[in-house]
C-alpha cells in the first residue's frame, strides 16, 4: 500500500478553494518532492495528511490508516519536521529531543541524535541562542526520534549553509535505505532535484504534475543547452547558428558557444557551427533544470 494517499482531497477556507480535488500516491521507500509557489496548498495539504487541519472532501490515508481517524497511530509511525516551529528558547537541545523520545515512546540517545545532525557539541545549550540552522537541525534530529516509517520534511533546507544541506540530504538517503519514506516539500528546487526519486508539482490547489525528473522534460518537451569548446574564438558571425529552426538562444564566453535548443536541432546547430570553418573540440549538454520545469508548469496558475 502507498505511505501516502490522497482521493478527491479538497479544502475550502469561505469562499478560497486552497486544494481542488487531489489524488496523489506516495510509494512506500522513495523521496517524494512537493513543490508549488507560495499559496499553492502545500502546507494545506501536509496539515490534512497530519490531522493538523480537516479536509472539506475527499479523503487523506497513511499507511492505509485514515488521517482523520487514526491520528495516534499514524503518529507513532511518522516524523515530522514543521516549517515555522517555535522551539521553546529556555530549554536545551537535550530537553527537546527527551520530549521527543517520551511523546514517542522510544529509546534514542539524544547526543546520537545530535552528533548525527552536526550538533553533538551543543547537547546541553539552551536553544534560544542558537542560529536558525541550528534550529533547524534540532528539528531535523527531532523528526529522526523512533525510526519513523515515514518522514515528512517541510521546507527542511531552511537556514541551513552548504555543509548542513548535504548532510540533510545524506540523511534523506539514508533514512530510504533503512526503509523510510520521505515526503520532502521545499522551495529550493535544487535540494528537491538532488534527492527526490519523483516531484509532485501543485498550483493553485491543483496538482499539475507528478513524475520523474526525466518524465517532466519528456511530457514539457523542454529544451537543453549545448556548449561547443572550438579551437579559436569564432571569427565568423553566428547568424547560422541562431536561424536553426528551434534555436532559442546562442552566446559566446571566449571559445565556448552555447546554443539552447531542443534535443533534434542539436546536430543542426553543431553543423551549422562547423559550416563557418569551426574546429569543434569539446560538446556538453545540460537538460533543463527543475527551475525551468517548474515554470514551465505552474507559469499563469498561481
Amino acid at each position: 500500500m502507498p505511505a501516502i494517499e490522497l482521493r478527491s482531497l479538497s479544502k475550502r477556507f469561505g469562499d478560497v478553494v486552497a486544494l481542488r480535488g487531489l489524488d496523489l500516491a506516495v510509494e512506500q521507500g522513495e523521496v517524494f518532492g512537493f513543490l508549488g509557489p507560495n499559496g499553492a496548498g502545500k502546507s494545506t495539504t501536509i496539515d490534512i495528511v497530519l490531522d493538523f487541519l480537516r479536509p472539506s472532501g475527499g479523503r487523506a490515508e497513511v499507511f492505509g490508516l485514515d488521517a482523520q481517524a487514526e491520528t495516534k497511530r499514524i503518529r507513532r509511525r511518522v516524523g515530522v519536521l514543521p516549517d515555522g516551529y517555535h522551539l521553546d528558547g529556555h530549554l536545551t537541545a537535550r530537553h527537546h529531543l527527551e520530549f521527543a523520545v517520551d511523546s514517542k515512546g522510544a529509546d534514542d540517545d539524544p547526543r546520537a541524535l545530535l552528533d548525527r545532525v552536526g550538533l553533538g557539541d551543543v547537547l546541553d545549550r539552551r536553544v534560544g541562542g542558537f542560529s536558525k540552522g541550528m534550529a533547524q537541525r534540532l528539528l531535523l534530529a527531532m523528526a529522526l526520534v523512533g525510526d519513523p516509517d515515514l518522514l515528512i520534511l517541510d521546507e527542511p533546507s531552511t537556514g541551513l549553509d552548504p555543509n548542513g544541506a548535504r548532510r540533510m540530504r545524506e540523511i534523506v538517503r539514508e533514512e530510504v535505505d533503512r526503509g523510510a519514506t520521505v515526503f520532502f516539500s521545499s522551495h529550493i528546487l535544487g535540494q528537491v532535484e538532488a534527492v527526490c526519486d519523483r516531484v509532485g508539482i501543485l498550483a493553485d490547489g491543483d496538482l499539475v504534475a507528478v513524475d520523474t525528473m526525466d518524465g517532466l522534460q519528456e511530457t514539457v518537451g523542454s529544451e537543453a543547452t549545448m556548449t561547443v569548446t572550438l579551437d579559436a574564438p569564432p571569427a565568423a558571425g553566428l547568424d547560422a547558428v541562431r536561424n536553426v529552426d528551434g534555436v532559442s538562444t546562442v552566446s559566446v564566453d571566449g571559445t565556448a558557444v552555447s546554443v539552447t535548443c531542443p534535443d533534434d536541432r542539436k546536430m543542426d546547430a553543431l553543423d551549422a557551427l562547423r559550416a563557418d570553418g569551426a574546429t569543434v573540440r569539446n560538446i556538453e549538454t545540460s537538460d533543463a533544470s527543475l527551475d525551468e520545469l517548474f515554470a514551465a508548469y505552474t507559469e499563469g496558475r498561481a
